[in-house]
């Protein structure tokens, strides 16, 4: 199948390499010219521009898009006027759920399908495949099924559950989980839940690091705990590997990023009223790490002076 690939950092170059060792071909572009090259070797065509893209691209015309968040309407706005009615649109990126019906909506004015998937995979998805959640209409997504098929990880990824039937549907690595943004919705709740396993994995070792009267061998625990251990998974496996490398972490300052999936994921609890403790603890841990709550701590040194004459440690 012919896919063009807009978008070619840490993710979009990798996934482009694991289409085209399936045997797909891939348009790519991207506004470093040098990125689209750095395919060629792999055996993709490069796009200089949209419209030359487009050209390349066979009808109907499927195109990926994998660009931050927040300059996926314009890439979609300029993109749209190169393409036909019965051409297909994918955003492969973290979009909010809220905005995927209303680009469908737009793009069906012109005949254009729009599906958005979440894709789970990072720096290691070219060899162990990409989890995708996928959103928009049936035949859309039924049209697309190849191209989902050789980025997922496929059945051996994970244990089947039972080994009845053929592998089919999320055992695979792929799920069409609903109409328009269930894509998103569901990427955006996967990545809150990141942010609590994190959270909780990093306070485990910190408690460790700062036992009174023990010194334990963080490397070694993580190590210990990947075989056999409950709390056993891939991040375990991740964070042992760091451990491993730098044992103290000098070369992390701990200032941690968040990239709006844990805040939409606490603003649609809290909409719809549900509780989540747990992944609310871990997004406002990260803006702690990043000093965010340096004025609130100064203040309560400041109200302890006041009422009690306590002195601030130093």
């Amino acid at each position: 199948m012919h896919l063009g690939m807009i978008g070619l950092g840490r993710m979009g170059a990798n996934m482009s390499r694991r289409l085209l060792k399936a045997g797909h071909q891939v348009v790519a572009h991207d506004r470093s010219p040098e990125a689209a090259q750095a395919l060629v070797t792999d055996g993709a065509t490069v796009a200089l521009t949209l419209a030359d893209l487009a050209r390349q691209l066979p009808t109907p015309r499927a195109v990926w898009i994998m660009v931050p968040a927040q300059v996926v309407d314009a890439t979609i706005d300029a993109l749209a006027p190169h393409l036909a009615a019965g051409d297909l649109i994918i955003d492969g990126g973290n979009s909010h759920f809220q905005e995927d019906p209303k680009r469908a909506a737009r793009l069906a004015a012109s005949g254009i399908d729009y599906v958005d998937v979440g894709t789970s995979g990072g720096v290691w998805g070219l060899e162990r495949g990409y989890c995708l959640m996928i959103g928009g209409s049936a035949d859309a997504v039924a049209r697309l099924d190849p191209i989902f098929r050789a980025l997922a990880p496929d059945v051996g990824a994970a244990p089947r559950q039972s080994t009845a039937g053929e592998p089919a549907g999320a055992e695979l690595g792929y799920l069409h989980c609903g109409a328009s943004g269930a894509g998103h919705f569901v990427k955006m709740v996967h990545n809150a839940i990141e942010y609590g396993l994190m959270a909780a994995y990093a306070e485990g070792f910190n408690v460790m690091k700062h036992a009174p009267g023990y010194e334990f061998n963080l490397p070694a625990i993580s190590e210990l705990w990947r075989r056999g251990s409950v709390v056993g998974s891939w991040l375990l496996d991740l964070t042992a590997a760091a451990l491993h490398q730098d044992p103290h972490l000098q070369a992390f300052a701990g200032q941690v990023g968040d990239s709006g999936e844990g805040r939409w994921t606490a603003h649609t609890a809290i909409d719809a009223a549900v509780p989540v403790p747990v992944l609310a603890a871990a997004l406002f841990s990260r803006f702690s790490s990043r000093g965010e709550e340096e004025f609130a701590n100064r203040l309560l040194s400041a109200m302890r002076n006041q009422f009690g004459g306590h002195v601030e440690a130093k």
